[in-house]
């Protein structure tokens, strides 16, 4: 794997308690001036990025000044709206990922 870098599933309780292991990867979002370290769920089935809201006021984002989305399957019901951030993986170069920044904090974030 020429410059890569692998990354352990971590162990993460329910909401009853049992622990699995799930694909956290740690990354650091930039917004703007503000920057938030955090650990995002790899959902390679997914077909799009989500961010919990507080997550979204935590770097500085304006609800009312981004273009509401639809989105599909267990998030179908809930309002997002679409949030270009900068996100940084250890030490590879920063990219630009798109997020639908869901108007609930029921969710983790989530890198599809």
């Amino acid at each position: 794997m020429l410059n890569g870098q692998r990354f352990s599933f971590l162990p993460k309780a329910d909401s009853w308690g049992i622990i699995s292991y799930v694909p956290l990867l740690p990354l650091t979002l930039n917004y703007g001036d503000r920057i938030v370290e955090v650990m995002g769920l790899l959902d390679t089935g997914a077909s799009v990025n989500v961010l919990p809201y507080d997550l979204g006021r935590q770097l500085g984002a304006v609800w009312d000044k981004n273009t509401p989305i639809p989105l599909a399957g267990n998030l179908a019901a809930t309002e997002a709206t679409g949030l270009v951030l900068s996100a940084q993986i250890a030490r590879f170069p920063p990219v630009q990922l798109v997020f639908a920044w869901t108007q609930t904090n029921n969710i983790p974030m989530i890198l599809g």
